[in-house]
């Protein structure tokens, strides 16, 4: 499955992969244990969520709130690192890409 994702421009992550990132983590929350990887709709291809988490790997915008929660839930006690003063979105995509990858090989 080629990977169809836009790059970063200085940092920062157009509107579209924002929304790919929240749909990976969701996606990501309903992956159960022994199945294939998800993907998410990507403009009409699918991409593989840990194909969004590792392009989100450096993206400096800041983390809302609300996502950084849930991404708190998920990854329970390897989360602890992440404070809520400026969380961007690069410390949650690869602490959740370290998960998938971790899940991949089990």
């Amino acid at each position: 499955m080629p990977t169809l994702l836009p790059p970063l421009y200085e940092g920062h992550a157009p509107t579209m992969l924002h929304q790919a990132f929240h749909d990976a983590l969701e996606a990501y929350e309903g992956w159960a244990v022994g199945t294939p990887e998800p993907s998410v709709d990507f403009e009409g291809s699918p991409v593989f969520i840990s194909a969004v988490f590792g392009r989100m790997r450096t993206c400096t915008d800041i983390l809302p709130v609300r996502t950084l929660d849930a991404v708190r839930d998920i990854a329970g006690a390897s989360a602890s690192e992440l404070s809520e003063d400026q969380v961007t979105y690069a410390h949650a995509a690869l602490l959740l890409r370290a998960l998938c990858v971790e899940r991949l090989r089990s």
